[in-house]
């Protein structure tokens, strides 16, 4: 299936609802702002023909902020909404699991709410996060951390039997050399191969499974 391509106030729509909300609010503040000082100049008065193209160029910036000064900012309104709605369901979800820290718990959960479960977790313990949005339950990276100027990579593995192997852990290695990430985590429901151990000893790699995950859970639990 051909996917739908996206306008330009949805893909607006979708970066104000993954950055944090109050820096969604921030933009939109600052947008009308500055977009509002451009609505409000003069249009330029033609005393020769040489100045017809600069008054026709300030003409048309002073139309488009006119219409960009409430568009902009009332989109980044909309997302921050968004962002708010999610941090908050991430939020109780994170304090449902602490109440139940079981594996069972993680395996009732969808592989998408395991990634928000796992971004809200490294929220609390301080991290700068954002969800990188994977294509799949075994897409590519899916959260990405920053802590001051450190970045770091978080693959989500929702699997309910099989056990998260080598393959994975090299895969995420391969994306923090090519961008840079100075560490990374597999987070999984399940547990690791022997295999997969080896490869993360002294890559800067952290493993984690679902037992020593939901420890960390419960630890956190009603931390914001």
């Amino acid at each position: 299936m051909v996917r739908k391509r996206q306008s330009a106030a949805e893909h607006i729509l979708d970066i104000a609802a993954s950055l944090p909300w109050p820096l969604s609010l921030f933009i939109a503040a600052v947008l009308y702002l500055g977009l509002h000082h451009f609505a409000s100049l003069a249009p330029l008065a033609v005393k020769s023909v040489a100045e017809i193209g600069e008054a026709t160029q300030r003409t048309m910036l002073i139309t488009l902020a006119q219409i960009l000064q409430y568009l902009l900012p009332i989109l980044f309104v909309i997302g921050a909404g968004a962002s708010w709605i999610k941090q908050r369901k991430a939020g109780q979800l994170h304090d449902h699991v602490a109440a139940f820290p079981k594996i069972e718990t993680l395996r009732e959960i969808s592989w998408r709410e395991f990634e928000q479960l796992i971004a809200e977790h490294y929220r609390r313990k301080g991290y700068q996060v954002k969800l990188r949005g994977g294509k799949g339950p075994d897409g590519g990276v899916d959260v990405e951390l920053r802590l001051q100027r450190d970045v770091y990579f978080v693959q989500c593995k929702h699997w309910r039997a099989q056990q998260v192997g080598a393959a994975t852990v090299r895969e995420l290695y391969g994306v923090m050399q090519a961008e840079g990430a100075v560490g990374g985590f597999v987070v999984t429901s399940g547990r690791f191969t022997k295999g997969a151990e080896d490869f993360a000893h002294g890559r800067g790699i952290e493993l984690v499974p679902a037992e020593r995950f939901l420890g960390e859970v419960r630890s956190h639990a009603r931390r914001l």
